[in-house]
Formats: C-alpha cells, structure tokens, sequence
C-alpha cells in the first residue's frame, strides 16, 4: 500500500506555532514532490506551499502561497519518511482542513491523485 498521513493539527491561539506532519507509508517520500493545501468550509481547495523532490543534490526547492509566506516553512527529514508544514503567526484565517499531496513535480500536484486524509487546524482565541 500506498500511503500519506498527516498530523500534528490542533487548536492555536492567534500567534500561536504548529507543526504538521506529512508521513509516507510504502514508498520513499524523498522521491516526489510533496505540497501542502488547505481547505476551510463553504471554500475552494487553496495551495499552500510545496517542496519539490530530493536529486541528490538538494532536498528540495520550496515555494508558497503569498498568504503564507514568511510565516510557513516546509521541510524534509528523508530518515522519517516525513514533511513538514512549520506553522508560526498563525491567524483565524489560517483556520482550515490541512492535507498534503505527492508527485512527480510541484506544478502538477494540485490534480494528484494521492492525497492523506486531512489534519484540522484551528485558530481562535
């Protein structure tokens, strides 16, 4: 099997810090691209951020969404089989369904078919 699951989602005070996790079972994560999107009620699917496959000389280029940059910081850890999402200056706005997806490229995830099932962030004070 195939598999991504996420974690790490919870209930945050604005200005507050989570980390989600991204965890591959049954292939290696560093082989494809990972991103991360997020989806709040009553709203369309929003791209977060992405970070692009290992080669051997990099463990991968990342990107985001203008609404998160500065604040949102992906990551690898190739020995867990596991991406990061570091959430920091979270804002209610950030409130939403977090899931990640993997591929070939960065630019062709937002229609992978390979998706976990969804972490809920929420940030309320």
């Amino acid at each position: 099997q195939l598999q991504l699951v996420e974690s790490g989602g919870g209930l945050v005070q604005p200005g507050g810090s989570l980390r989600l996790s991204c965890a591959a079972s049954g292939f290696t994560l560093d082989d494809y691209a990972i991103g991360w999107f997020r989806q709040a009620p009553g709203k369309g699917r929003e791209w977060v951020g992405c970070i692009s496959r290992s080669d051997g000389r990099s463990d991968g280029n990342t990107d985001y969404a203008d609404s998160v940059k500065g604040r949102f910081t992906i990551s690898r850890d190739n020995a867990k089989d596991t991406v990061y999402l570091q959430m920091t200056s979270l804002k209610p706005e950030d409130t939403a369904v977090y899931r990640c997806a993997a591929g070939p490229d960065c630019a062709v995830l937002h229609v992978s078919p390979f998706w976990g099932q969804g972490t809920q962030v929420t940030v309320s004070s």
